[in-house]
């Protein structure tokens, strides 16, 4: 067996988009057979060595939380089968927006991923649109933060928008949508939100102009579409022409899709790091396969990771 070759496996909620990702790095990918007990214990099984390899576990840890168990103790049976470097491929990252203490006892619980990732095995991560850029602090191992950059601007360009404007659907996500504005050349607005509670948008004010514009919304993640739709319909009342949006985390939960269908958004851009519940008109997926698989191979080849995205 050649020293370091490059093995692909992936967890069983990511296949879909696993199977794409090998397709596009140009080889299939490795077994998995994951055995489970009457009483919902289970044992992912690999079915192929991984001695001296390179070995990429690709699963995105959505809920529910056995999709991060089950990467663990992939990494845990890599590494027991003397796996020469593991690479836990995360395409999200869940448990993201637990990235801080912002109210007393409460668990950090990015922080503990983290840990535990590391502390199963891995010795390199691979993720895109983290909630917080952070996050990477989190880790002692290097990660490997793959951005929606590279698959969104192409989208953007062929839309060729003449009044393009960009707005963030909050204060948190200025940075996010300023990079995409100073790319186009063109003006940011900012919508800020008030919370009376979490997951429930009060009040949302528009800072900026946005009269006869194309106005297009980029966030990283998308749970219930509160905010989304609120920011879409208060950008309408403002006198914009169109507002798209682009997230790169289809999470869509609660009455997400019922708000999108009614909400003042011409379309919703979103990725495959997590699979659609069901089908919307106003959603389109864009693949990220592409990207992960060109990141795979520069990270095997001890290439530059950032040059793939702007």
């Amino acid at each position: 067996m050649v020293v370091n070759d490059v093995k692909l496996f992936s967890g069983s909620q990511s296949q879909y988009l696993a199977e794409k990702i090998a397709d596009y790095y140009g080889q299939p990918l490795g077994k998995v057979v994951v055995e489970r007990f009457s009483d919902g214990e289970f044992q992912p099984n690999l079915l192929e060595s991984v001695r001296g390899n390179y070995v990429f576990l690709i699963q995105s840890t959505f809920s529910p939380t056995d999709n991060l168990f089950e990467l663990l103790l992939m990494i845990d049976a890599a590494r027991r089968a003397s796996a020469h470097y593991i690479i836990a491929v995360i395409p999200f990252f869940g448990m993201a927006r637990q990235d801080r203490k912002d109210k007393p006892r409460v668990a950090i619980a990015s922080k503990l991923v983290a840990n535990l990732l590391v502390s199963a095995g891995a010795n390199r991560v691979m993720t895109m649109d983290l909630h917080a850029d952070q996050i990477q602090g989190f880790f002692d191992i290097p990660v490997d933060h793959l951005q929606s950059t590279a698959v969104f601007v192409p989208y953007l360009e062929k839309m060729n928008l003449d009044n393009l404007v960009f707005a963030s659907p909050d204060v948190g996500s200025t940075k996010r949508n300023r990079t995409y504005a100073m790319h186009f050349n063109t003006d940011l607005v900012i919508c800020d939100k008030y919370r009376k509670k979490a997951n429930e948008v009060a009040e949302m004010t528009v800072i900026g102009e946005v009269k006869g514009k194309d106005v297009v919304i980029i966030d990283d993640i998308v749970d219930t579409a509160g905010t989304l739709c609120a920011a879409a319909d208060a950008l309408i009342d403002k006198g914009a022409s169109t507002v798209r949006a682009f997230a790169t985390h289809p999470v869509l939960s609660g009455k997400a899709y019922e708000r999108i269908e009614s909400s003042g958004l011409q379309e919703l851009y979103v990725t495959d790091t997590i699979p659609l519940r069901k089908r919307s008109s106003k959603i389109k997926v864009v693949s990220v396969a592409k990207l992960f698989g060109r990141a795979i191979r520069h990270t095997h080849e001890h290439r530059s990771i950032s040059s793939l995205f702007l």
